[in-house]
């Protein structure tokens, strides 16, 4: 398995993980939104970045995070939005490879910490999650504009 930037060649691998990642919490997005994330994620814009997965050649996994300054810390922070593997490479380390990916990057480059969320009932992933730390009992508030 290979862990690496996304290659703008990549593009139609991601387009597919993407949509199976936006079935999977039942989100319809525009195009254009979806255009423009590929678009900022390849630029590496507005702290976006995205790593993909390989196996055999294949495009199976991706991170998508965010690199963002903080109040309570000097040192760079990243959010890791999204983080998806097809289901059929599911069971095979990925998804917990994709997150020591984020760690090693971040204790290489100076990062303060990582941090995500993912649903409550999402009992496959937070199984892999719990593996690095436990959940907090911080509460999300969502005001969409």
């Amino acid at each position: 398995m290979l862990i690496r930037d996304a290659f703008p060649s990549d593009e139609p691998f991601w387009r597919q993980l993407w949509a199976g990642y936006l079935a999977f919490y039942q989100a319809d997005l525009p195009d254009e939104v979806t255009a423009k994330t590929w678009e900022r994620l390849i630029r590496k814009q507005d702290g976006l970045f995205c790593r993909v997965a390989e196996t055999g050649g294949e495009v199976c996994g991706f991170t998508l995070s965010v690199l963002h300054a903080g109040t309570w810390t000097v040192a760079p922070i990243c959010y890791l939005e999204d983080l998806f593997v097809a289901p059929e490479h599911r069971g095979k380390g990925i998804g917990e490879a994709l997150i020591r990916d984020l760690v090693g990057l971040g204790k290489a480059n100076g990062w303060s910490r990582l941090y995500w969320h993912t649903q409550a009932t999402n009992d496959t992933a937070r199984s892999v999650y719990d593996r690095f730390v436990k959940a907090d009992d911080f509460v999300r508030y969502r005001l969409f504009l």
